[in-house]
């Protein structure tokens, strides 16, 4: 099969509205085009349960070399990895041609670079990445996002801390997070559309501004069970204070451009678990700059 019947697992121009797996709130009042991939709800499910991973940063400009350092970090970071496939448009796995070239081709819609995986239907792990443009982004600035997925097994938890760092690292991101899959329903709960009145968040959790309602990109939308924090977006949002933030960074470590890798609680976010539910309020009222509810 040639590299020109690859499907190109362009899915951001679907309405989030339609992918019945997420279900996202659709209100009139906000275009479908603006709702394509804040929480990642377009992602292909890879297997029943996955940890999904989502980061954003800057616009990729000309010959950008940071789709390809983010495959190269994924597969650094987890063990015998191999990043080598793609998907049909027939569902099949495709061995991909010479990776560098093929990413450097990147999407028929525009920037980014399509969908790869292992190649592996049983421990499926996939990548892809693509630009949000300026009008649905922080700040009113085009935005590189990457989505990749890990199953939510053993093997998938002890890596995701590091394979949050080498996707938000490689695509020289702003911040990025980690949830397993299920969280983005109540993530998309947690948004007030324009006119909703009153607005009330599930599970008592804060409401949060719409993502192009936010002033700048450094500022991270919504917490995550994993969170990654540039340099810019800790100072955004006055991280770490020795004072306050003792418990977190007992679970953080810093990274090499000085951005920070924060975990909220040691085992993946359950929001019906009460003792995570409470870890991440706790965490949404130290950091009020996250979604918007005051300015930095």
């Amino acid at each position: 099969m040639s590299a020109s019947s690859l499907w190109p697992a362009d899915l951001t121009s679907m309405s989030v509205c339609a992918v019945q797996r997420i279900k996202l709130p659709c209100s009139s009042k906000t275009p479908p085009s603006k709702l394509s991939s804040w929480i990642g709800a377009e992602m292909p499910a890879t297997q029943e349960n996955d940890i999904a991973i989502i980061v954003y940063a800057p616009a990729l400009v000309g010959a950008d070399s940071r789709p390809l350092a983010v495959v190269d970090g994924m597969e650094r970071a987890f063990p015998g990895l191999r990043l080598e496939w793609t998907i049909s448009r027939e569902g099949k796995l495709v061995r991909l041609p010479p990776r560098e070239s093929w990413i450097a081709q990147g999407r028929s819609t525009g920037r980014g670079f399509r969908l790869i995986c292992n190649g592996d239907e049983r421990y499926r792990v996939t990548v892809s990445g693509w630009e949000s443009p300026a009008g649905t982004s922080p700040g009113g600035q085009a935005q590189f996002e990457v989505h990749a997925a890990l199953p939510l097994n053993a093997t998938g938890i002890a890596v995701a801390a590091d394979m949050l760092e080498a996707v938000a690292e490689g695509a020289r991101a702003f911040w990025g997070r980690v949830d397993p899959d299920g969280i983005a329903v109540t993530v998309s709960e947690q948004f007030r559309h324009s006119g909703e009145e009153p607005h009330v968040p599930p599970k008592g959790l804060p409401s949060l501004k719409l993502p192009w309602e936010l002033p700048a990109p450094e500022i991270p939308h919504y917490l995550g069970w994993l969170n990654y924090w540039s340099a810019a977006a800790a100072r955004a949002i006055g991280f770490p204070d020795p004072a306050r933030d003792s418990e977190l960074l007992s679970r953080s470590r810093r990274t090499a451009t000085g951005g920070w890798v924060v975990q909220l609680t040691d085992a993946p976010l359950d929001l019906d678990n009460p003792a995570h539910l409470d870890a991440l309020k706790r965490a949404y009222e130290r950091f009020p700059e996250i979604g918007g509810r005051v300015a930095p």
